[in-house]
Order: structure tokens, then C-alpha cells, then sequence
């Protein structure tokens, strides 16, 4: 299914100065789908961790923030190894892993190469004692469809162009 946002994210992905993206929006709006969407279509291999699903994941942030250490981890608990150069790691529901969201700032400065993307609908009002990477990371806000995707994904053309031009360009 074929969002306009798909853009945004391949803006992300080949900007010169990259950092980890948090991706924020409302519960249900298709976050976690478009990011595994688009990775399987843009990375080599992508690589799914969500917090809620796998607490275990959660201890590989606790012990320390080496990007290094924590890559490693993941790659042994998804039994795939994590190439930096070419794979997407997608942390889902980070809210639930505090220091897996302090370590973005760890992952834009040790290791600038590997696209992270995390996704979390409350992250808005998550209020933890663990610091927020400032600066460090990239936001995009994820809207529900628009009535344009809609009407492209049921492949209705001929409502379409009865669309204002102002609404066709921008959603």
C-alpha cells in the first residue's frame, strides 16, 4: 500500500548528515507497517525488535550503551546478524526501553552508518528518568491516510482528478 510519506523516509535515508529517526504518530495510523514496508523494499534486510513483544531485548540496553555490544546482542537474539553498511533496524514500542532510546544519541555518534528507526505512539507523554538523545535524533510525525492514498490505494482514478489541484499535491 503506498503512502506519500514513503518519501519523507527515503529523504531520511540518503540525507548526508543522517541521524536515528523516530518516527511519532497516533496508535494505529500504520507506523510499524510502512517502516517494515518500505525497509524490505529499500534495505537489504531489515531487522524488527519490539519491546513490548520481546522484554528480553529490553536487557541488552540496560547493562551499557555500546552500540557495538548492543548490535551484536540483537543480531544473536534475532539470529541474524546486522550488517551496518546495508540493513534497517526498526526498535517498535522504544517507549517501553527507556535506554534503548537514550542510546540513539550512542548510535548517531559511534555508529552513523547503521539507519535506525524507532517507533512509539506514546512517546509523547512517556516521562522517564533515563536522558532524551536532543539533537541527536530525527523526528517525523506519521499522519493517518489521507483521502489521496486512500483513493489511490483502491485504485479509483476517476475521483482522483475531480480532487482540487492544492489537495492532490499536497496529500
Amino acid at each position: 500500500m503506498y503512502r506519500q510519506f514513503q518519501e519523507q523516509l527515503d529523504a531520511w535515508r540518503y540525507s548526508s548528515n543522517r541521524k536515528p529517526l523516530i518516527l511519532k504518530g497516533a496508535r494505529q495510523v500504520g507506523k510499524t507497517y510502512l517502516l517494515k514496508e518500505w525497509g524490505a523494499k529499500s534495505f537489504v534486510k531489515v531487522h524488527y525488535v519490539n519491546f513490548e513483544r520481546t522484554p528480553q531485548a529490553v536487557g541488552i540496553f540496560v547493562r551499557d550503551l555500546d552500540v557495538q555490544r548492543i548490535i551484536r546482542e540483537l543480531g544473536f537474539l534475532l539470529k541474524a546478524g546486522i550488517n551496518i553498511e546495508q540493513d534497517l533496524l526498526i526498535l517498535d514500542e522504544i517507549q517501553a526501553a527507556p535506554k534503548a532510546l537514550t542510546s540513539l544519541k550512542y548510535f548517531c555518534e559511534d555508529l552513523p552508518q547503521l539507519a535506525v528507526c524507532a517507533a512509539g505512539s506514546l512517546l509523547g507523554v512517556i516521562l522517564s528518568e533515563d536522558s532524551f538523545p536532543v539533537g541527536k535524533v530525527s523526528f517525523l510525525y506519521l499522519h493517518p491516510f489521507s483521502f489521496r492514498e486512500f483513493l489511490v490505494a483502491v485504485d479509483d482514478r476517476e475521483s482522483h482528478k475531480w480532487l482540487p489541484e492544492r489537495s492532490r499535491e499536497r496529500a
